[in-house]
């Protein structure tokens, strides 16, 4: 079946998808500027992704952004990619265009340097401890180097994959090291800000249990995590008096270049709209 008419559709593919709050956010954004458009949740397991991405291309969808576990299969697939999405080796954004092709972009990175401004400002010179080392670590690395970071340590369950993501990012960002989990201890001395990007912690997951007795007081703890609102590791943080980052800044500010790209306007990231996003989190429950 192919769409018709002048509504445009994008998706939100991952898998697990039903936590996604896309197609709310996306809603809001399409009733405040009068589009007449939806985003349509789509599930689809790993081995799946391809199809499904081929089949709604067919169907007229516009486009797709990409969550956990598709944002390396999405940079695999695309036809072009720009810079972000290269140097990140994931898309979480792929655009269909008229003549077939698909692009694919990294929207990742500018969400959390965002996120990080609006709470904390710059990181110049300061150490950040990085809990991951997937897709959306690496984009969550060129954001940290962005914002001025001076020592990025990764940390990930499979040291194997912390590693290559390191060493593939040496070239770019020479400030990544490589720290085991085993040295937990040392990996957390002296950081400013931990950032987990795992999807630990994930309504469905488990929780990602750490000694945050480690981590200096005036420290920040991030979690990308946004269903639920306060994951464990955010409420352990907080009960020790740490400054806690949720992951719907990071949602919200990636998601507005992927509204443009779909619908043609570029939206504004409004406290209005962190309230209907925190009021369906809440419903939830």
């Amino acid at each position: 079946m192919t769409l018709t008419g002048k509504a445009r559709v994008a998706g939100i593919i991952g898998w697990p998808v039903t936590h996604s709050l896309s197609p709310v956010l996306h809603g809001h954004w399409l009733k405040e500027y009068g589009i007449d458009g939806a985003m349509v949740p789509l599930a689809a397991r790993q081995e799946d992704f391809a199809a499904v991405i081929d089949g709604v291309r067919r169907a007229g969808f516009v486009g797709v952004n990409v969550t956990v576990p598709h944002k390396e299969a999405a940079f695999a697939l695309a036809h072009r990619l720009d810079d972000a999405a290269r140097s990140a080796g994931a898309a979480n954004l792929l655009i269909f265009h008229d003549d077939g092709t698909i692009e694919g972009r990294n929207t990742d990175s500018i969400g959390l340097a965002e996120s990080l401004r609006e709470n904390i400002g710059a990181l110049d010179g300061k150490t950040v401890v990085l809990l991951g080392a997937g897709g959306a670590a690496r984009g969550a690395i060129f954001a940290l180097d962005s914002l001025g970071a001076d020592t990025i340590r990764i940390v990930n369950r499979s040291p194997d994959r912390a590693r290559d993501l390191a060493t593939s990012l040496a070239k770019d960002v020479k400030k990544a090291k490589l720290v085991a989990l085993d040295n937990w201890a040392s990996a957390a001395e002296g950081a400013a800000l931990i950032a987990n990007t795992t999807s630990a912690g994930m309504s469905g997951q488990g929780p990602l249990n750490l000694d945050l007795s480690v981590i200096a007081a005036g420290s920040t703890v991030l979690d990308i995590v946004y269903s639920p609102l306060e994951t464990k590791l955010l409420k352990d943080a907080a009960a020790r008096g740490l400054q806690t980052i949720d992951g719907l800044g990071m949602l919200m500010h990636q998601a507005a270049p992927s509204f443009e790209a779909f619908f043609g306007v570029r939206p504004q990231v409004t406290p209005a709209l962190r309230a209907a996003l925190e009021k369906v989190l809440r419903e939830r429950q």
